[in-house]
């Protein structure tokens, strides 16, 4: 059976990087009708918070990412950690370490005067049976660390890379258990992996290194090794590392700006492979399907955020408006924008004729707010545009014949306003433009017909009264 992993430490909230490695592991899951299983590597108590623990937990359920099994916590397996520590050292393929980290220290520094690389001299490996008895009555603090058979090569094949190699006198002697009882990475990695049987690791490229080592390791105690698939790196459109300078880097900072958690794994899923053709929206049950795991490029992944924007307004545009409500309803309530008085009927009304201009949650709620909110703020360059004199004298007949109306819908609107131009052999643009600002503040917008029925006769009359005050000097802003 296929079982795969996500095993973030819990130091912070999920990274775009993390996501979409949680992301490529479910999709290959549940492709295979496997388990997915997440486990906390918490084997730093210092760095370690329950709250990072939630902020994951809740970034994956955000993304509709749910794991079968877990979470694991590796802090509540140290003794099972210790148990094959103390294996490997019985069979002597691991050894006790007194090295302290002076002298750890010294030794790279001589390393770096000497322009050579370093790695672990085998300091402790020769000490003999009096020297070892003595570091021990004194109560030297000591790590374990693996013995690598370094008249060997270590090879795997990965996935996406392919065949990969590194000899065994290029790996030094790794710490597998340090002093205070706490398992590296590398080895809680492997004895978990065994474990919980995972049968594919997929993961950032940045391991590549760390396989090498696992490897090892997984030989040395007699576990099956797992299919290695390492993800290419996620870089910003200036070929740099991805950070906070690209745009947010926290999954629920996306959320926060008003990105729809579907929008995000279809972009995160793109972020290093294609379903070929010109497809580019899928939804996550699309993607299980159509995702290969062999078909994962190899070069850098580049994250554009203007593009993850462009897929969100296409996800807002094919939104159920019930659905587009629920979620923006945090956005109305952060800015103040009162709506739970409004019938569910006018508030859908005014999403579907926003949807389609609004790039995310926050600006949906933004332009929902034109038709909430008693007081709306006015572009300057709308107004000296289009309510100058000229302008408002339209503004006032228009006014006068709109506040007569007893039926205040799309079809009467229009149909007023135009027989109004005919009447004054004007063009009806020389009322729908001073109209437009009047009512949003803007130059562009949705039909403008649309926006009255929408809007309401009431509404409509106090924002026409209202423009017709604006002073064209004043940043009208502040308004």
């Amino acid at each position: 059976m296929v079982r795969v992993r996500i095993a973030p430490s819990p130091t912070g909230s999920i990274h775009i990087g993390l996501a979409r490695s949680a992301l490529y592991n479910f999709l290959f899951a549940r492709q295979h009708n496997g388990k997915f299983i997440l486990r906390i590597e918490d084997t730093d108590p210092t760095r370690s918070t329950k709250e990072s623990v939630e902020a994951i937990m809740e970034g994956f359920r955000w993304l509709s990412l749910y794991w079968d099994e877990g979470p694991y916590f590796q802090s509540q397996r140290f003794p099972i950690y210790r148990e094959y520590a103390e294996k490997l050292i019985k069979e002597g393929k691991a050894y006790y370490c007194y090295c302290s980290e002076e002298r750890l220290k010294k030794e790279r520094e001589k390393a770096l005067q000497e322009r050579r690389s370093w790695q672990y001299d085998r300091h402790c490996l020769s000490l003999n049976k009096e020297e070892k008895e003595r570091l021990e009555r004194e109560g030297v603090p000591k790590t374990i660390r693996f013995l690598v058979p370094q008249e060997r090569n270590v090879v795997f094949n990965d996935i996406i890379h392919g065949r990969i190699e590194r000899s065994g006198r290029d790996i030094e002697d790794f710490i597998i258990l340090r002093a205070d009882g706490t398992p590296t990475y590398n080895f809680a990695c492997v004895i978990d992996d065994a474990l919980m049987e995972i049968s594919h690791v997929i993961r950032a490229v940045e391991h590549i290194s760390n396989t090498f080592k696992q490897i090892l390791l997984y030989e040395a105690l007699n576990f099956k090794i797992p299919f290695f698939a390492h993800l290419p790196l996620i870089l910003g459109k200036d070929g740099k590392k991805l950070s906070k300078r690209h745009g947010a880097v926290s999954i629920m900072e996306y959320k926060k700006m008003g990105i729809l958690p579907e929008a995000l794994v279809n972009y995160l899923a793109l972020l290093g492979w294609s379903p070929g053709g010109d497809l580019e929206i899928f939804s996550l049950e699309e993607a299980i399907k159509l995702f290969r795991l062999e078909k994962v490029k190899k070069a850098n992944a580049i994250f554009d955020f203007q593009k993850l924007e462009w897929m969100n307004s296409e996800y807002i545009k094919r939104s159920d408006n019930k659905r587009l409500l629920e979620g923006v309803k945090e956005f109305l309530e952060e800015k103040n924008i009162s709506y739970k008085e409004e019938k569910e009927e006018r508030l859908l009304e005014i999403i579907q004729l926003n949807k389609e201009r609004s790039r995310n949650l926050c600006e949906l709620s933004l332009n929902m707010g034109i038709y909430l909110k008693e007081a709306i703020d006015y572009d300057k360059e709308a107004v000296d545009k289009y309510l100058d004199e000229k302008g408002k004298e339209n503004l006032k007949e228009l006014l006068s014949v709109y506040e007569k109306l007893s039926i205040f819908d799309k079809e009467t609107t229009e149909k007023t306003l135009r027989e109004l131009a005919k009447d004054k052999n004007k063009k009806p643009a020389e009322y729908i433009h001073p109209l437009r600002v009047a009512l949003t503040g803007k130059l562009v917008g949705p039909p403008i017909f649309d926006v009255l029925k929408v809007m309401g006769k009431e509404l409509t009359i106090k924002r026409i009264k209202k423009a017709l005050t604006l002073s064209l000097e004043k940043n009208t802003k502040d308004n």
